[in-house]
């Protein structure tokens, strides 16, 4: 088991540093700063505790001008030192926070290019888990390992230099040591290292379970879930538990190994010292300075072996926040822009020619499959005309939704194309095909906000009149005013202050505020009672007006009146027509009308 784990290749390991380091290298000058000041503070104490060497040896021979003079010049470098280290902890500080502003800034902007597919494969605790845990070990190794490291890299050197110089012969067996404690921290450092790199990976899978379980709670308990709820949790929290214990453990020997053997260094090197004193081959006061250099000599390394838990962890977690800022953005080869031109928008091609916006939207031999080899489409063809309303209904998996999706480029198709105006949705710029749709999801998401800003989010310039204009489209504008304040009432906890209704009204408005020339509505009156989607019937067709719409939806009320229904099953159309056309027809249409209200 742990050759499998010490298996890691260490190029990986290689570029997080070179990664982390480039990081770094932005704030250079600030680090420096850091650097120098921790190299006064180091090269401090180890001349302070050379200063023992004079001292003791005009302690001796009388000489008590000599001793305070040496006193005091030892009381200022250990002042200087004093100071240095100040300096360099609040230097720290604020570099370290820059360092992470710039990764958490980085992180952000590279998920916001990511394709869908990204996040429909990970759960949302664990890309929160980027920015929290992740985030937070590289925070502690910055805070806490940079100025130490290389504080102990120089007390290290240093003492092992003032140990030559004092006596080489003591040295060889100091030297042997120190080796002996290298070669142990090597062993437990590459062993702890794989044990770090899957408690991350356990603690981002704990922290999404335990997000959905809090988002879904209300599921939870009317289906009396908390027991098999808490299985699980036992199960993704033992995990957590073993790759903890594993990577603590080997870290947590690296201490008291290295202490035991400074012991025995010292009890050695104290004896054969204190021979060689007797027998006149040293002077007591070099031996007295040795002997303090040898208990230090340590406390660098021990410094160093404490630091490496926040190391590992860092590196840890930095890998997983630089493995996701290394996932390949959302494609965009488009050239078409979209433009103001008067009271309306053209397409302009890269050659200057202008194609003017009517939502003329068509599907040609179009073949598609979220993984390669299980096509959701299949061959699917169709045209919607400006100001047409077309309607999906089937079973559900049918690919009602899949063919939204690709409308608006969420998903590329894997072969034939999709039109939007006669240019292919490929050559458009993503941003502007997408400010030429709106969409109503079953799914509404709201943000933390007012209600306000919540329609706003379809037109972020939008004036107060023009939510309210949109609110009233909508139906919402009478529900909003009944509220404590009205649209300025704040909207928590993705809406749960708000009905599911009333969340669904505000999707639509917010769809109607961006007054797009085509919509999409996905279930957008799923969540709406009978009399409600009455109600705003009629706001709906003058949201509509003009429109090119795709409706998916299960009441066939919403359906009647479309232009062109579309049937389809296991990723084909197999029904067309009006509602009257498919009734004739006595087809598939015709047993969903008969066999249900509710298309399913």
């Amino acid at each position: 088991m742990a050759r499998q784990l010490s298996a890691k290749k260490p190029k990986h390991l290689g570029y997080t540093l070179r990664t982390l380091l480039s990081y770094m290298g932005r704030h250079k000058f600030l680090l420096l700063a850091v650097a120098v000041l921790v190299t006064i503070s180091a090269l401090a104490n180890l001349l302070g505790t050379y200063m023992i060497r004079p001292v003791v040896n005009n302690l001796a021979t009388g000489g008590m001008e000599d001793l305070l003079r040496g006193v005091v010049l030892t009381a200022l470098i250990y002042l200087t030192g004093a100071l240095a280290a100040l300096g360099y902890t609040q230097t720290m500080v604020k570099a370290a926070q820059k360092v992470l502003y710039d990764i958490r800034r980085d992180l952000f902007a590279h998920l916001q290019k990511l394709p869908l597919r990204f996040f429909d494969t990970r759960r949302h605790g664990d890309v929160m888990s980027y920015f929290t845990n992740d985030v937070d070990t590289i925070s502690d190794a910055l805070n806490n390992s940079f100025a130490m490291v290389i504080q102990s890299f120089i007390q290290v050197a240093g003492t092992l230099t003032m140990l030559f110089i004092l006596n080489w012969r003591l040295t060889l067996v100091v030297a042997v040591c120190y080796m002996v404690m290298f070669l142990y921290i090597r062993f437990s450092g590459k062993r702890s290292k794989a044990y770090y790199n899957k408690q991350q990976r356990a603690l981002g899978d704990l922290d999404g379970y335990i997000e959905e379980m809090v988002a879904g709670q209300k599921v939870v308990k009317v289906f009396n879930h908390e027991k098999e709820n808490l299985r699980r949790f036992r199960e993704k929290n033992e995990a957590l538990r073993k790759a903890g214990t594993g990577a603590q453990g080997y870290a947590a020997t690296m201490i008291p190994a290295v202490v035991s053997i400074s012991y025995i260094n010292y009890a050695i090197v104290a004896a054969l010292g204190g021979y060689m004193a007797m027998a006149g081959m040293t002077d007591v006061g070099s031996l007295a300075s040795y002997l303090v250099f040898v208990r230090q000599a340590a406390m660098p390394i021990n410094q160093f072996t404490q630091q490496t838990n926040f190391l590992l962890a860092a590196l840890a977690g930095a890998e997983r926040v630089f493995e996701a800022m290394d996932q390949t953005p959302e494609v965009d080869d488009g050239q078409v822009r979209l433009e103001k031109r008067g009271g309306g928008w053209v397409w302009r091609k890269p050659d200057g020619s202008e194609v003017p916006l009517r939502g003329d939207v068509r599907f040609e031999g179009v073949t598609f499959g979220y993984d390669a080899g299980h096509p959701i489409l299949k061959d699917i063809s169709l045209f919607a005309k400006p100001g047409q309303k077309i309607a999906f209904v089937g079973s559900t998996g049918a690919g009602k939704t899949t063919i939204t999706n690709l409308i608006n480029r969420f998903y590329d198709v894997q072969s034939g194309r999709v039109t939007y105006d006669g240019i292919d949705v490929k050559d458009i710029r993503k941003d502007d095909l997408r400010r030429s749709l709106g969409m109503v999801l079953q799914d509404t998401h709201l943000f933390t906000g007012t209600i306000a800003d919540n329609i706003r989010f379809g037109k972020l310039d939008a004036t107060m009149e023009e939510v309210q204009k949109a609110a009233q489209i909508a139906n919402a504008d009478s529900f909003i005013r009944r509220l404590p304040q009205g649209y300025d009432t704040m909207v928590t906890a993705d809406g749960a202050n708000l009905s599911q209704g009333q969340r669904q009204l505000l999707a639509i408005a917010r769809a109607a505020v961006a007054d797009p020339p085509v919509l999409i509505l996905d279930e957008a009156t799923s969540s709406i009672d009978t009399r409600t989607e009455a109600l705003i019937e009629k706001g709906m067709d003058q949201l509509m007006e003009g429109r090119t719409v795709f409706v998916i939806a299960h009441r066939l009320s919403t359906v009647r009146n479309a232009n062109a229904i579309m049937v389809l099953e296991q990723g084909q159309i197999v029904e067309r027509g009006s509602h009257e056309d498919l009734l004739s027809q006595q087809g598939e249409y015709y047993q969903l009308y008969h066999g249900m209200f509710e298309l399913s």
